[in-house]
């Protein structure tokens, strides 16, 4: 096991800028989502998306901007360019959001971080009821892997890369494992996965709208609230409980496929992987790492591993097959 410096910087943004920036969120997600779709909104608003509270801390941005300045891409047109080569990481590598996120939040600063490193990334909103739809990753569990296969697929085609990688927080960490198992011809053009926070033996806190139903009504059986969340648009927080056919499925035989390398980084504070050592798979070919293994005064929560930089270095090093945390350790604050 490797270990960093234990010294650490302290994430600069005063919590009064935080609750304005989170109040502005809010406010926008509000208007934009809830008319016309009252009781879906509420829920996915107030059990999903408050997570999204301030993460792009300054420093992370700061480490971003540095990072840029040194990258060998080729200059990118935008999102998703499949015109991007790497003289430095020749396999493109796709990002996968969480439940209740999209492409362009939850990921998306570890994907501008990583494309500062030289990487060509790639990533979508999988798992919306609808293009218009303001969160992903609601669908079933095995209706998002066959949109994220398609996207692999993609990539590989568009870009003419031999292999691809995939890196995934939360429920894309999950699906990272589920897809390159189940979806025919992946587990052969994936080389390298990196999961963070995967709830790969399901979750006992229940997961998100699945918690807050089982905190307003305890008494509810798991088929009644599975039908509850089916009613309001979140299958997948039903399908990644503990008990739940697709962890059963992921679970049944060996996870990891020959020929690919695996990385599942967790960490001892998360509040809804839990228990925490569920997130790993106890497998050869498997390396599994909490961030407190390389940084160990790090508090992040399930939702911070997103966003906290002593991740995005064990994410960026894993893809390079030498994994090793920050030379500086960076907190962020605790249990988001």
């Amino acid at each position: 096991m490797h270990s960093s410096s234990t010294s650490y910087a302290t994430n600069i943004l005063d919590r009064d800028d935080e609750d304005t920036y989170a109040e502005n969120r809010v406010d926008h997600t509000y208007h934009k989502h809830v008319p016309g779709r009252s009781v879906r909104s509420f829920l996915a608003f107030f059990t999903i998306r408050v997570h999204i509270m301030l993460k792009q801390s300054l420093v992370s941005l700061l480490l971003t901007a540095a990072a840029a300045l040194a990258s060998p891409i080729v200059a990118r047109a935008g999102h998703n360019d499949f015109t991007c080569r790497s003289t430095t990481h020749p396999n493109p590598v796709v990002l996968l959001h969480g439940l209740g996120a999209t492409y362009y939040e939850d990921i998306n600063l570890l994907d501008s971080y990583l494309q500062g490193l030289g990487f060509c990334t790639f990533s979508l909103t999988y798992g919306a009821e609808d293009p218009g739809q303001y969160v992903g990753g609601l669908q079933h569990v095995p209706d998002s892997a066959a949109q994220i296969a398609a996207f692999v697929r993609q990539v590989q085609t568009n870009t003419g890369a031999t292999k691809v990688d995939l890196v995934g927080h939360s429920e894309g960490a999950f699906q990272t494992l589920y897809v390159t198992k189940f979806e025919a011809g992946i587990k052969d053009i994936v080389q390298r996965v990196v999961a963070i926070a995967p709830p790969t033996h399901g979750t006992d806190f229940l997961l998100y709208v699945y918690a807050l139903t089982y905190l307003v009504a305890p008494s509810l059986s798991q088929p009644l609230v599975k039908g509850i969340l089916d009613t309001f648009g979140c299958p997948a927080c039903a399908d990644l409980v503990q008990g739940a056919d697709v962890v059963n499925q992921l679970n049944d035989g060996p996870i990891a496929q020959p020929g690919v390398s695996y990385t599942i980084i967790a960490s001892k504070a998360d509040e809804l992987v839990t228990p925490v050592d569920t997130a790993f798979v106890r497998e050869a070919g498997v390396t599994n790492v909490y961030v407190q293994d390389f940084c160990p005064l790090d508090p992040a929560g399930h939702i911070d591993e997103a966003y906290d930089p002593n991740v995005w270095a064990l994410v960026s090093s894993s893809l390079e097959d030498n994994i090793h945390g920050p030379a500086v350790c960076v907190t962020t604050f605790p249990g988001k």
